[in-house]
């Protein structure tokens, strides 16, 4: 729909923009922005100094559709997306069938299509079955539209074939997102090794089998050309070879969790399965040298790597419950609270991390409100806070470590192409009070 959000308080680091604005949307776009636009003829609202961000955009998530629609769908998925901000997902393709045909990739976007709430970027897989023996079709797949090629949770061991695949993508203009993990050190592993894991008598992964992976692939990368993107890192070891490879020219971009910029090793007392992630939490100074490396530029992504299960499988213990939290309807406010109002991060940096950066990882129109971009927005309530309740996520995945956490500067609007898909926590298609939420707000004239 065609609107006006006037009062509203701007922060668009690609434009360079920040203060009060006026925006004024017009068929799916901006139109103009500035302080004053005058009187237009299209409905207005007030925002009264809340946030208004570009939309918000998850470079990592699972959404398990095809053949995993007891822990997620491609609908549920997306709902939760756009209830926690998020304008648009990329999303793996550790799904069964792998995303490694045309019929695939077809088969999502005409269910995210149907969904008509986030937009949804497919990850190709990298090898056949996400085996890691060959390639995939990826020519193929990159003229059905995937945006980056990915055996994430599989990383591929074979060297070889990982410099092929780089060289690959790199002719077609698309990333490698790579799941840095040497299986050989990791394996049997489920918590870091640490203080808390050594004392709980678990299986450990030391932060070891993920550097030689990063270190691998760096080579690689130097070798081979293209764009390397190194997922969900967490360890300040990690964090060092990213230096020594930014500061060699290597042309690299990597990224972060929420958990792992919020948690450690300490929040797996207890054994609450829903702690239990891969890469694990580590110390407070993997999470220190996490923080420092998101605020300074080093780490480009912060991408929540939501992986939602099914109640009954996180209910298994320790050992054999599957790795994975579900964070899209989490990520903003809890990063908000606790890294921008502590002043560990800047409003600016979390912007860039979690919408400009992906845009531009991914080849993806977003990640700015300059006139004539997109009108995927989200607005912010910096003064609205709640505790999260996982039972009333929209994500069928209710497995999150951050329960009865408060959280504040929550999404209350968000939309996608100018239409409204989520309006004071109400999800367009999904809540009942959806059309009357945004019949209110209208009226009123103010969010």
């Amino acid at each position: 729909m065609d609107l006006l959000l006037r009062g509203g308080v701007l922060c668009d680091p690609l434009s360079n923009r920040e203060g009060q604005v006026e925006i004024l949307i017009r068929n799916g776009l901006v139109k103009a922005i500035g302080p004053s636009l005058g009187t237009v003829d299209v409905p207005m609202l007030e925002l009264d100094g809340k946030l208004v961000l570009p939309g918000l955009i998850d470079l990592h998530v699972h959404l398990r559709e095809p053949g995993g629609e007891k822990k997620e769908t491609i609908l549920t998925g997306c709902a939760a997306a756009v209830a926690g901000g998020f304008t648009a997902v990329a999303c793996m393709p550790n799904t069964s069938p792998p995303v490694d045909s045309k019929e695939t990739v077809a088969y999502i976007k005409e269910r995210a299509s149907r969904a008509d709430l986030a937009r949804v970027y497919p990850i190709g897989a990298l090898t056949k079955g996400l085996e890691g023996q060959e390639l995939s079709a990826m020519t193929v797949l990159a003229a059905e539209g995937v945006r980056g090629f990915s055996d994430d949770g599989r990383p591929v061991s074979c060297s070889a074939l990982m410099l092929r695949a780089l060289k690959y993508a790199h002719i077609l203009g698309l990333p490698v997102l790579s799941h840095c993990e040497d299986l050989s050190l990791a394996a049997g592993g489920v918590v870091h090794s640490g203080v808390t894991g050594h004392r709980l008598g678990l299986p450990v992964i030391s932060a070891a089998s993920e550097a030689v992976a990063v270190i691998r692939d760096l080579l690689l990368q130097h070798e081979g050309g293209g764009s390397l993107h190194l997922a969900h890192l967490s360890s300040r070891l990690s964090v060092s070879l990213l230096q020594w490879a930014k500061e060699a020219g290597i042309n690299c971009t990597a990224e972060v969790t929420p958990h792992h910029l919020l948690l450690t090793e300490t929040a797996i007392d207890g054994f609450n399965t829903d702690t239990k992630m891969n890469p694990p939490l580590r110390d407070d100074a993997d999470r220190t040298a996490l923080r420092g490396a998101v605020q300074s530029g080093l780490i480009d992504v912060i991408a929540t790597d939501h992986a939602p299960h099914h109640k009954t499988e996180k209910e298994r213990g320790y050992l054999s419950a599957p790795f994975g939290v579900s964070g899209l309807e989490t990520a903003f406010p809890l990063l908000f609270s606790r890294l921008v109002e502590t002043k560990a991060v800047t409003l600016s940096r979390l912007v860039t991390c979690l919408s400009v950066a992906p845009a531009r990882i991914l080849g993806v129109p977003g990640g700015t409100l300059a006139p004539g971009s997109i009108a995927d927005l989200v607005v912010i309530d910096p003064a609205a806070k709640r505790r999260v309740d996982k039972e009333k996520f929209y994500s069928l995945g209710k497995n999150t470590p951050f329960d009865g956490w408060q959280m504040g500067g929550l999404p209350i609007l968000t939309l996608v192409g100018g239409d409204i898909k989520m309006c004071r926590g109400e999800v367009k298609g999904i809540s009942y009070s959806f059309k009357p939420a945004v019949e209110t707000m209208i009226k009123e004239g103010r969010i």
